[in-house]
């Protein structure tokens, strides 16, 4: 590995190691379903982004609320005595990334087969504070 490759990893963990993220891998829902959800909260003020995530009616919904609990559970765990609501923690960033696909066979007519692609994602969730003076 080269130096400056290597300069560069080292100030990614550096960079990692400040950030509070969860991460959500191999979810058995397309990730064109599980990006319209993560639309609706990206950006948004996290007691908010909860609020939408519960009356949401889809079930990319519930998978997400839990994801966005476990990213709250690691900034309070990284943050120990200060109040979320002192903070003002929202959503920084959401990325839904496709994952592996399961090919399946479906008999089709006249002794043909059509191929059933079931699709999986994974998602990663960044919280921040907007008042960052620790």
């Amino acid at each position: 590995m080269g130096l400056r490759k290597h300069i560069r990893a080292e100030k990614l963990k550096e960079e990692k190691k400040t950030q509070y993220f969860a991460k959500l891998n191999n979810c058995p829902t397309s990730p064109r379903k599980m990006r319209i959800v993560a639309d609706m909260i990206r950006g948004q003020e996290v007691n908010k982004a909860l609020g939408i995530l519960k009356y949401t009616k889809k079930e990319a919904a519930q998978r997400l609320e839990k994801l966005l609990l476990s990213a709250i559970a690691n900034w309070q765990n990284k943050n120990e005595g200060v109040r979320i609501e002192d903070r003002q923690l929202f959503v920084k960033a959401i990325y839904v990334d496709g994952a592996r696909q399961l090919k399946r066979l479906r008999p089709a007519p006249q002794g043909r087969a059509h191929r059933i692609r079931k699709r999986s994602n994974h998602v990663t969730i960044f919280v921040d504070s907007k008042n960052t003076n620790e």
